[in-house]
């Protein structure tokens, strides 16, 4: 009778329930699709990389990323801890957004801008990533207890820039990179490359390149050793490197090595 009183049937009672049914279904599918499209959009966008660690997470171009790995890998071959990487991220990042620069500020050049004028090389030798790199490293270890100071205070004694408190800002970004390449977080670094974008292998070239920023201690695995039967679109593990020449310890001591 109450129903009837309102003018609402039985009918109209379970037709209004299959309405409000659909409605939370159609929500919720479209919230998975949209979560689904957040994380397949960098892949939807060419190459490209990303870091993601439990303190951060950072997006990066290949030539970026590759830069990173060279930092990581060169610390790695002088035995220096994970503080001092975490110090080279910042400066990298506030020099050149971490890239090999071509030229800069007067005579700076390189990643990390380092000028020939004020004794720091030639500039073809500080287009090399890796030898800039090893002379940021080697003047970092000179730096007085520079694993103490304040991070700007340790990059500015190497670099002697104009304000060298702009290092500051980037410290978050470069003990997230310092924790994905370094490998202290496994599977941190992933890229990625349009799928139909095919290259002939440089396995050999590769390899050649990362003993020059690791060393001689890295060796290849078996299944690094063999040549690839067909180029493939790769991805990035843990650090990008797939070392195999021992285990990171952030917290060993400074033992600098002589320059490359």
């Amino acid at each position: 009778m109450a129903a009837r009183a309102n003018g609402e049937t039985p009918k109209g009672r379970r037709r209004w329930r299959w309405t409000a049914v659909g409605t939370g279904v159609a929500l919720a599918l479209g919230a998975g699709g949209y979560a689904l499209f957040l994380h397949a959009r960098p892949y939807l966008h060419g190459s490209g990389c990303e870091v993601r660690t439990a303190i951060g997470k950072m997006p990066l171009e290949l030539d970026q990323a590759a830069n990173a790995a060279i930092i990581a890998g060169v610390a790695f071959r002088k035995q220096l801890p994970e503080r001092a990487a975490v110090i080279a991220y910042a400066t990298a990042i506030q020099e050149s957004h971490l890239r090999n620069l071509a030229g800069g500020d007067r005579d700076s050049v390189g990643m990390f801008q380092q000028r020939p004028s004020q004794g720091w090389g030639t500039p073809a030798k500080l287009r090399d990533p890796v030898v800039s790199t090893s002379k940021f490293f080697d003047g970092l270890v000179k730096v007085k207890d520079y694993l103490d100071r304040d991070l700007h205070d340790a990059a500015q004694e190497v670099q002697r820039s104009a304000d060298g408190r702009a290092y500051a800002r980037h410290e978050p970004d470069g003990k997230t990179l310092a924790r994905a390449f370094t490998g202290r977080e496994p599977a941190a670094v992933r890229c990625w490359y349009p799928p139909d974008k095919k290259t002939a292998p440089r396995q050999a070239e590769a390899l050649r390149e990362m003993r020059r920023a690791f060393g001689g201690r890295l060796q290849p695995t078996a299944a690094e050793k063999k040549p690839a039967p067909r180029p493939r679109p790769p991805t990035a593990s843990a650090s990008a490197t797939r070392a195999r020449a021992g285990r990171w310890r952030p917290g060993r001591s400074p033992t600098p090595s002589p320059t490359a």
